[in-house]
């Protein structure tokens, strides 16, 4: 783990969409792997873009990871040994981007480097993560987060990032696995249907409950989800933790899993006004998901620097 107190309630500025950041530079992300394609593929194109966050202000850049699961990849053709290289890849692409970084821009405080641990619904392909109706039970759901937070833990990230977990169940099995992986921390994120409930409908503050116990979680909050439902979802897991707060929306769209791509408009309220409210009401850890980009960021970073 890098410099960063992660308890000093210092506001953190994560990155944004790095699946939506590599599409507007040409890259392919329309199959079942989406990112994880072109980081077999182009992994020039994930390290470039990882600089454009740090550039723009992030603190914390995000692993190309998301989509790298066992069972995704084996229905994709593709072997055990490439997909341990690849989530390994992953975290070494940030790393390096960091240490680029900083010989340009040398500072005290070290950027992060989060390994995205996406949810079960992610290696399915089909959208699932957006309702969290698998028909997987808890047994299985831990065999599948367990061994892939071994193996990127092991890479050397500063923190793993549990991100876009539809439901409690989901949230329990990680839980499980995480306590496996000697000397890890994470953060917990959920995605959330509407202003109180996760994507797979339970009550947002009973997840948090839970998760809130464990102290190998450093910070809970709420990414992939439409940004005007942000304010009151802090409200919710202020309710029940006084852990740092993360909070990273999509821009807004909604995801159609027939066509693979997102649809309908953008929100249209600035991200780094946004910020602004979620950093009154609680937020300290605030960035991107789906459909936004380094402008985002940095609008985001002006924000918490003023604010800071």
């Amino acid at each position: 783990m890098n410099n960063f107190q992660f308890h000093s309630g210092e506001p953190l500025v994560l990155d944004g969409g790095l699946g939506t950041q590599l599409e507007k530079k040409g890259c392919d992300v329309s199959s079942r792997l989406w990112s994880a394609r072109v980081l077999l593929d182009r992994p020039d194109m994930v390290e470039q873009v990882h600089s454009e966050y740090l550039e723009a202000g992030a603190d914390c850049i995000t692993t190309a990871s998301y989509q790298v699961s066992f069972e995704g990849f084996s229905k994709a053709g593709l072997s055990r040994k490439q997909t341990v290289k690849a989530l390994q890849e992953s975290v070494h692409l940030a790393q390096t981007s960091r240490q680029k970084f900083l010989l340009k821009h040398p500072r005290s405080r070290l950027p992060i480097i989060a390994a995205s641990v996406g949810p079960y619904g992610a290696s399915l392909g089909d959208g699932s993560e957006f309702h969290g109706n698998y028909q997987a039970s808890m047994r299985e759901l831990f065999t599948f987060h367990s061994s892939r937070l071994n193996i990127l833990h092991a890479a050397g990230p500063d923190i793993l990032a549990c991100e876009t977990i539809p439901s409690l169940m989901e949230a329990e099995a990680i839980l499980s696995a995480l306590r496996q992986v000697s000397g890890s921390c994470a953060w917990f994120s959920f995605t959330c249907r509407d202003r109180l409930h996760t994507a797979h409908g339970e009550r947002l503050r009973d997840c948090v409950r839970v998760v809130a116990k464990e102290d190998l979680v450093l910070a809970i909050g709420v990414n992939c989800t439409a940004p005007e439902l942000i304010a009151p979802l802090i409200e919710e897991i202020r309710s029940e933790a006084e852990k740092p707060i993360v909070v990273y929306p999509n821009s807004g769209q909604k995801w159609n899993a027939a066509d693979r791509c997102w649809v309908g408009k953008k929100h249209a309220e600035d991200l780094g006004d946004m910020a602004k409210n979620w950093l009154r009401l609680g937020a300290t850890w605030i960035g991107g998901c789906c459909g936004t980009g380094p402008d985002d960021i940095r609008r985001v970073s002006e924000s918490v620097r003023a604010r800071g």
